[in-house]
């Protein structure tokens, strides 16, 4: 019986379009007429214009600091943490960009931390500490912006697995704690977390980076059935950074595989085929498991593609939640349910999957997760500055009297307050 269910939500799914978009007006107009708009404050709030609402000044650093990181290395505009440069490259030549610090409400330090890759394209977080304090002395000895806020008024791009933690390893993490310097800035992050030592208050979740043109690419015709139940490709072990298995993805992954690696409905392999994207846009549902971290570009590619995300990992803060209806197009199953995901996922009616999957299919929903270059209105670019601007206006107390000091320079682990 359970079979049967599972398999008329697949052949049902397949009723629905997949509608991809990167911003061309035609493609908006010829939309799907079942695509289905995001009801209330949420569907506002997705179609914000940040334009006229702030002004972001943009510290002009030394390359070393950032363009010259990426052409040592141009495989940092690839990975996921790619975030930061994209971030810096749409300020650059957006209408909020103000080249006068003096009416700025927000100043950006445009700091790539994780350009910082292993010849097998890892990147490593252990130089980021150094590298941003650097950065702080830099802009605090040469403009008087810093100093009478103590960044306050700052933010910051921190795309590493435990945000500005700096680690990727969780108990490491947790236990450096967040860069004492930037304890008063607000972070832009794809770390999220509730009730994280690493989750600062104020701090904006974003989407990892995941290459629009990439995706663009590979697009399968529209109505291609959704064939597949659900989908899942990565590790399942970590065995390299992990050697017992116990705690990475603190076993959520190794039960999807002991549970689901037989089963006729469930497609889970560690295999990265050449059709990865193919297969997510057959698949009605696709496994969003935590990893080292909470997040992961399986997200993004899932709302790109019109794969109803199954989104396991406890607590998590998911990008731009005051923007996105995350309850509304996914499903979240808690980390000790696993075992049970078969039965979960097949107890949803089929009404309620086509419902999620009309909303997958809002064009407003894809460019909200997305990076493309440059930069389109209502993309995960522009979510990031409607986040700014909704913390305007600063209050008082941001601002410290004259001899005032809040951040203590000299704190942190000895290795990070090395000169970089």
């Amino acid at each position: 019986m359970k079979i049967r269910v599972v398999l008329a939500i697949a052949i049902l799914a397949t009723a629905t379009a997949s509608v991809f978009f990167l911003g061309s007006e035609a493609q908006e107009l010829k939309q799907d007429r079942n695509t289905e708009r995001i009801s209330g404050s949420a569907g506002d709030v997705l179609e914000d214009d940040p334009v006229g609402k702030l002004k972001v000044y943009v510290y002009d650093l030394p390359s070393r600091f950032n363009t010259k990181l990426v052409e040592d290395d141009p495989r940092c505009l690839t990975h996921m943490f790619a975030t930061e440069i994209f971030v810096h490259r749409s300020l650059l030549s957006s209408a909020v960009r103000t080249l006068n610090p003096d009416e700025a409400d927000w100043f950006y330090v445009p700091v790539y931390t994780t350009c910082d890759l292993t010849s097998s394209g890892h990147p490593m977080p252990f130089d980021s500490p150094r590298m941003m304090r650097a950065a702080i002395l830099h802009i605090a000895s040469r403009w008087p912006y810093w100093n009478r806020t103590e960044g306050a008024d700052h933010f910051f791009v921190t795309p590493h697995d435990f945000g500005a933690c700096f680690h990727f390893k969780e108990e490491r993490a947790i236990a450096r704690g967040i860069l004492p310097l930037l304890r008063r800035a607000t972070l832009v992050q794809t770390f999220g977390q509730r009730s994280h030592a690493c989750l600062q208050d104020g701090s904006i979740t974003a989407p990892p980076y995941a290459p629009p043109e990439r995706m663009e690419a590979r697009l399968l015709p529209p109505r291609t059935p959704r064939s597949i139940f659900a989908y899942f490709r990565g590790l399942f072990y970590d065995t390299g950074n992990d050697p017992e298995g116990g705690y990475y993805a603190r076993g959520a992954r190794a039960s999807v595989w002991e549970n689901f690696k037989s089963s006729p409905v469930f497609d889970v392999s560690t295999e990265h085929t050449a059709t990865y994207y193919e297969d997510m846009q057959r698949a009605v549902f696709c496994l969003c498991p935590l990893g080292w971290a909470p997040w992961s570009p399986r997200l993004v590619e899932a709302v790109v593609f019109g794969c109803v995300p199954v989104v396991i990992a406890d607590d998590i803060v998911l990008p731009f939640a005051d923007a996105i209806p995350w309850e509304e197009i996914g499903v979240f199953v808690a980390e000790e349910d696993v075992p049970r995901l078969d039965s979960i996922l097949t107890s949803i009616p089929v009404e309620e999957v086509l419902r999620k999957q009309r909303l997958l299919a809002s064009p407003a929903m894809k460019r909200a997760v997305m990076f493309p270059q440059p930069s389109q209105p209502g993309d995960a670019f522009h979510q990031i500055l409607n986040g700014l601007a909704r913390k305007l206006p600063h209050g008082d107390c941001v601002f410290l009297r004259p001899g005032q000091t809040v951040l203590n320079w000299t704190a942190g682990p000895a290795r990070d307050l090395k000169p970089w």
